[in-house]
């Protein structure tokens, strides 16, 4: 939501939280704000809520909805550093990808080459490595992202 705009932009103007990213400019206002206006575009951003304090913690979305290919992606997820390396990633991605997977077989995600920070993030939630592909950022040239894919598991 527009209203959101000074909480989030205060967790995203961390350098550090884009310092793998391949647009690791992004904790600047001017380039923040592109980030921000495509979230509110593309229809499928969240804010990030600490349950317990109420304050606004980071953003995530969906995006690039494929029926043809029963696929859907989340990305775009950045938390404040106080809240790397708990819980609070894994569950939400747990609520999207059980959300997600009601309507597709197949979630995608795409990791900047040199963001080994969250490989390892979408590794360990059980993202399977399915090749490269360039994305554009921003203004930025493109640049190489590994492909990640997770499979709605199977019922017996």
């Amino acid at each position: 939501m527009p209203e959101d705009w000074d909480d989030l932009f205060t967790v995203a103007s961390d350098p550090l939280i884009w310092e793998q990213h391949p647009e690791s400019d992004r904790y600047k206002e001017d380039v923040f704000k592109v980030f921000f206006r495509e979230a509110m575009a593309c229809g499928g951003a969240f804010v990030i809520i600490d349950k317990k304090s109420g304050q606004i913690i980071g953003s995530t979305r969906f995006h690039g909805y494929a029926p043809e290919r029963s696929e859907i992606e989340i990305g775009w997820t950045f938390l404040a550093r106080k809240y790397w390396g708990g819980r609070y990633n894994r569950e939400l991605k747990d609520l999207m990808l059980a959300h997600a997977f009601k309507f597709v077989e197949n979630v995608i995600f795409y990791v900047g080459q040199n963001n080994i920070r969250s490989q390892r993030a979408t590794e360990k939630i059980g993202g399977i490595k399915s090749g490269m592909v360039k994305k554009t950022y921003g203004n930025r040239p493109p640049s190489l992202n590994v492909r990640y894919v997770i499979k709605r598991p199977k019922i017996d």
